[in-house]
């Protein structure tokens, strides 16, 4: 069983955002036909990007949540339930089949399943930057039992955390192994302590980690 962890960026415009991701060094992979939906992959994760006028679930421009693809749902509900996230739900949507589960703090996650039939999306023939991972930033999480909870879902060193005061949220971070040199010399940002700082078309920050 393989799941990726794949934070969904509501966005007041799909294409702006994905010339900003390909710029840092993520690939399209698949998008929607009609518009409005695109799956971008790294070397290691993926970001989905959604326009947020079509949101059926409410998500304004700039928010990011938490979310997975992954190929074996059944085997991930029963792996969840074992360690006790018994309210581990599967479904089906008009895009395939969806795991629903209440994470910590009683924050829903939401796990989609890979599916290989693409009618309706456009497949790209993309080739993942091996130097880039996505690694989102949760804040308003408590660490422990955040990790138990990624653990299960077998994706733990995949996120990073600040601050656990607060409301939970999550931020679009990278790493790269690629020099920030050059990356801030095609996108632009300003360098920390923490790495690149770069503001993304939706006005929200991206940190990009070496």
């Amino acid at each position: 069983m393989s799941t990726v962890i794949r934070p969904l960026r509501f966005t007041a415009d799909v294409e702006a955002m994905r010339a900003f991701l390909e710029t840092l060094g993520l690939r399209s992979r698949i998008e929607s036909e009609r518009g409005g939906w695109v799956d971008m992959v790294a070397g290691r994760g993926m970001v989905a990007l959604h326009d947020a006028a079509s949101s059926s679930t409410g998500g304004q421009p700039g928010q990011t949540t938490l979310s997975f693809e992954a190929d074996k749902l059944d085997e991930l509900k029963d792996r969840l339930e074992q360690v006790g996230f018994v309210d581990a739900t599967v479904f089906d949507e008009a895009y395939g089949r969806v795991l629903s589960v209440s994470g910590p703090e009683g924050v829903v996650i939401w796990v989609d399943e890979r599916n290989d039939d693409l009618y309706g999306y456009k497949l790209h023939n993309a080739s993942p930057d091996d130097r880039w991972s996505v690694t989102p930033y949760l804040t308003g999480a408590d660490e422990a039992p955040w990790q138990r909870f990624l653990g299960a879902i077998g994706v733990r060193e995949a996120v990073r955390f600040g601050p656990a005061a607060g409301d939970f949220a999550v931020r679009l971070d990278l790493t790269t192994s690629e020099d920030l040199d050059d990356v801030q010399a095609r996108a632009g940002g300003s360098r920390t302590e923490s790495g690149l700082e770069i503001e993304d078309p939706d006005g929200r920050l991206v940190v990009v980690h070496g």
